[in-house]
């Protein structure tokens, strides 16, 4: 249940639902309730599979690059914190759709990649699917981090309620404090990974 629990509201945090949901509500400015619907489903079904595949092949990979798991803690926390300082100074910019692009068409990209699953993302993916050591664990973290995207993928669909609720405003200043927590979270996986690497 602990590993459940960690894993849920790291992953939550760490996908920043409030800046996918800001862009999300951008790229579909001219659309229809429920072409967002459909939208928000597609964007779901791919970031869910996309997870579990870093999640589940994340050892192979480091085997294959020889890359040690605190090597890519030092550097996974480096780019989240990136990620959190532009979700701070706000520097992100939403990908508009453009005329001639399906609307369906931006599901995978960018609004999978890289809105939801950034850098700094696959490479906590990665660090935390070489990190379980059990297959209870491992299996316990797969849940979670399916239960984390289906619920920003329900904050997508009812990306038209949440819009009149909190307003554009309300979301950019919730998106900021996801950055501060952010900023935390790869500060404490830098000096873990640091904290290893140096045998302290």
């Amino acid at each position: 249940m602990e590993v459940f629990i960690s894993t849920f509201l790291k992953m939550f945090f760490i996908m920043t639902p409030f800046f996918v949901l800001s862009v999300f509500l951008t790229v579909t400015s001219d659309a229809s309730n429920h072409e967002r619907k459909v939208l928000a489903i597609k964007v779901t079904t791919s970031v869910i599979i996309m997870s579990l595949v870093l999640l589940f092949f994340g050892k192979h990979i480091f085997s294959i690059f020889g890359i040690t798991l605190d090597a890519f803690r030092i550097g996974a926390g480096a780019l989240l914190f990136l990620a959190a300082v532009d979700l701070v100074k706000g520097n992100k910019d939403g990908a508009k759709k453009s005329d001639d692009t399906a609307l369906y068409d931006l599901a995978v990209v960018p609004l999978a990649i890289p809105v939801t699953i950034g850098p700094g993302t696959i490479g906590i993916l990665l660090v935390m699917g070489a990190s379980f050591e059990t297959t209870s664990s491992l299996i316990a973290g797969s849940f979670a981090l399916i239960c984390a995207v289906l619920v920003i993928g329900l904050m997508l669909y009812m990306s038209s309620i949440i819009e009149k609720i909190v307003g554009k405003q309300g979301l950019l200043v919730i998106s900021k404090i996801t950055g501060l927590f952010l900023a935390a979270l790869s500060a404490q996986i830098v000096f873990t990974g640091v904290k290893n690497f140096l045998g302290l």
